[in-house]
């Protein structure tokens, strides 16, 4: 099994309608794509009535797996693209990435070594 251990994940949040704009830009700064989720906020920005009616406002959620080479430049481009200098826009955060698999065509391009199910290295490739 081929395993990554370089990778970090960029995690960013805004507003909905605004996810597109963020990957292409995290596109252009060599992120291979992302995967978006719906939420919803219920931070001290979210909260609003209309008709009386408390409305939370909904979010969409960016996840980005990016080598930690690229790690700067992609976050960087999200924080630009999703306008997030500016309050209640959104919010971004690198996590750390203990393991990844799944991306063989990826792990296979930088090198990777395989691993057993133990957790060993395979010096074999």
């Amino acid at each position: 099994m081929l395993v990554g251990r370089d990778h970090k994940l960029i995690v960013a949040i805004v507003k909905k309608g605004w996810a597109e704009r963020v990957i292409l830009a995290a596109q252009a700064a060599g992120a291979r794509g992302g995967t978006v989720i719906c939420g919803r906020g219920t931070g001290i920005h979210e909260s609003k009535k209309l008709l009386g009616i408390m409305i939370e406002p909904e979010k969409e959620i960016i996840l980005i797996l990016i080598h930690k080479d690229k790690v700067k430049r992609v976050l960087k481009a999200v924080v630009e693209a999703g306008n997030m200098e500016k309050p209640g826009t959104g919010v971004g955060f690198v996590l750390d990435v203990e393991k990844v698999v799944g991306i063989v065509h990826l792990l296979e391009q930088i090198g990777v070594v395989e691993e057993d199910e133990e957790g060993e290295q395979d010096s074999t490739r």
